[in-house]
């Protein structure tokens, strides 16, 4: 008997140990990413971008080039920005910061601000903050960005080795790792306005490096110098019937508009295919990480600005060499305050400990996210102030002024026709329930969605006692992160400026850095803390160099050169340039 107890005992053992059947999402999470350990990264970043796109199942217009991309690699389908709107989601992507955690979620800081009787200023994060791509440059990286910036400070000299709309890889010395940035505009907001053409700056992705390369027009407005439409490639039907959000209003004139951002799209695959075809002609793909992904959600009305899932959401796709884990999905959250430690960790560097995000990848990944957050405070002319938490499922919003109305009369985005139609029809009492939320006089001081089910967010259940528990939770966890950041919401943009100007009426200067020269050996220093140094070392009868070098130790000057350098903190005012013989 005592045998027969035995056997059952290891039975029950046996089947209790088989394993369950795994999601491609868990096989992923347990394969070991056997990666370069130095390897290039490609970063291709498009704008005001949902998920439009067939990889995540939108199949409404094709994207070879993206869909081929998702099939050698990994999508996410859980990544957020922390805001809405592309400078205060940059200044995160920069930094690791949370924006308005070091000043940087009002849009922008130096725009619209003269008209509220307040100095234009900029975002100024703790003084141990560098730019991610000053971290990489000072482990040997040659990084560059092409060729948006929009950070809410002004870049240090020593940002990048070479930002501009020529930036490339190619320029590189030989061997050497590389960090590069391709901005892809043709899917912002503005290509939605009439008339509707393809911006002319944006041919050079056809012609990516090649500094002779002008487009028509050079010189003029990037975003007002447009092909016509019939100069413009037409990649899907324009008599095409897309899909509506229940938000917008289903008409004419609103079909255009969904026509032209697939039409943008498919135009920004192309982009994107002519650029991944190019390091591909240079035998670097195999040894390249490579991202797509957008600056935030969509272009459309109650998409960009607004801190929903349609604001926020944005495709991420990643390719890794030799197709590891190819055609998989990882489903777990990222906010984009974890890029700049997941860089680190891919090159095997400790991510910095002033950064607010955590890494996704590499040596230093950290345990998986319970919650992303996001918030929204001045929009050009238009102030609201929203903090948002979001779990796997549910999306919790506070409303820091309830007496206001959702909608902001902002000008830039009132060039939308779809905009123009849901205005019209609001005057004229003809819109449904779903369309008249955004235009309630006054919101609720909370609320809460299940996304699962409620994706565009139109049914609130903060008042549901049945989800009292989640209300709960998710109000803990927003208070945690605000004290976490040391995010103030109701501070006054007036209040905050003077707080980052250390109680001073005028913005915070760079110290001069401070050369000493020891027979050739020289070293500098700036008394500004974390102040940032670049320099250039021109020897005599050569050019000057068109990179800024990032100073880090004691330097070798060759008899007869000149030394150039300039002191800068983040969100100070640079120093001055200064010249030594």
């Amino acid at each position: 008997m005592k045998y027969l107890k035995l056997l059952l005992i290891i039975c029950i053992c046996l089947v209790g140990c088989q394993p369950k059947e795994k999601s491609n999402t868990q096989i992923k999470d347990e394969a070991a990413l056997e990666l370069p350990k130095r390897p290039n990264i490609l970063w291709l970043v498009t704008e005001d971008m949902g998920a439009y796109i067939p990889p995540f199942g939108d199949t409404t217009v094709a994207t070879p080039n993206l869909s081929k991309l998702a099939n050698e690699g990994v999508i996410y389908p859980n990544l957020y920005s922390t805001s809405g709107v592309c400078a205060p989601s940059r200044a995160a992507i920069a930094t690791g910061m949370y924006p308005s955690s070091i000043g940087a979620n009002h849009m922008r800081t130096n725009s619209y601000t003269k008209e509220r009787g307040l100095p234009a200023y900029e975002a100024v994060p703790p003084s141990d903050v560098k730019m991610i791509s000053e971290w990489l440059r000072q482990a040997g990286y040659y990084c560059t960005n092409n060729y948006k910036t929009d950070y809410q400070f002004k870049a240090p000299v020593t940002a990048w080795d070479e930002s501009s709309p020529y930036a490339h890889w190619r320029n590189r010395k030989d061997n050497q790792p590389f960090f590069s940035v391709i901005n892809f505009t043709e899917t912002h907001e503005s290509g939605l306005f009439e008339p509707y053409g393809f911006r002319e700056i944006e041919t050079r992705l056809y012609h990516a490096g090649d500094s002779s390369y002008n487009w028509k027009n050079k010189g003029a407005s990037h975003a007002n110098n447009r092909m016509t439409e019939e100069e413009t490639p037409v990649h899907i039907p324009k008599d095409t019937k897309f899909k509506i959000p229940p938000y917008l209003a289903d008409n004419e004139v609103t079909q255009r508009d969904m026509w032209k951002l697939y039409n943008n799209i498919a135009e920004m695959d192309r982009q994107v295919g002519a650029v991944l075809k190019q390091l591909e002609d240079d035998g670097l793909l195999e040894n390249t990480i490579v991202f797509f992904y957008g600056d935030h959600g969509g272009p459309l009305p109650r998409e960009k600005r607004l801190i929903y899932d349609s604001g926020l959401n944005t495709p991420m796709i990643i390719r890794f060499p030799e197709k590891l884990q190819a055609g998989t999905k990882d489903n777990q959250l990222i906010s984009f305050v974890d890029f700049a430690p997941t860089l680190l960790s891919l090159i095997g560097e400790e991510p910095k400990s002033y950064m607010q995000g955590q890494s996704f990848l590499g040596d230093y990944k950290a345990e998986k996210r319970n919650y992303i957050h996001a918030a929204a405070d001045r929009f050009d002319a238009e102030t609201d102030v929203i903090r948002a938490v979001r779990d796997k499922q549910f999306k919790y919003i506070r409303n820091y002024r309830p007496e206001q109305g959702y909608y902001l009369p902002i000008t830039y985005r009132e060039r939308i026709p779809a905009m123009q139609e849901l205005l019209r029809l609001r005057d004229e009492g003809k819109l449904n329930e779903a369309q008249k939320q955004w235009f309630r006089e006054s919101k609720p001081k909370e609320e809460l969605f299940d996304c699962s089910v409620d994706p565009f967010e139109l049914n609130n259940l903060a008042n549901h006692p049945e989800y009292k528990d989640k209300l709960n939770e998710l109000s803990a966890e927003m208070d945690n992160w605000l004290g976490v950041i040391e995010d103030n919401p109701d501070l006054p943009e007036a209040e905050l400026i003077k707080k980052l100007w250390y109680d001073n009426d005028v913005q915070p200067v760079t110290l001069e850095p401070i050369i000493t020269n020891d027979n050739g050996k020289v070293t500098i220093n700036c008394e500004t803390q974390g102040a940032s140094i670049g320099f250039k070392v021109v020897k005599n009868g050569e050019k000057v160099p068109k990179s800024w070098e990032v100073y880090q130790s004691a330097i070798d000057i060759p008899q007869g050169a000149k030394l150039v350098v300039q002191a800068h903190r983040i969100g100070f005012k640079p120093s001055s340039v200064i010249e030594i013989q």
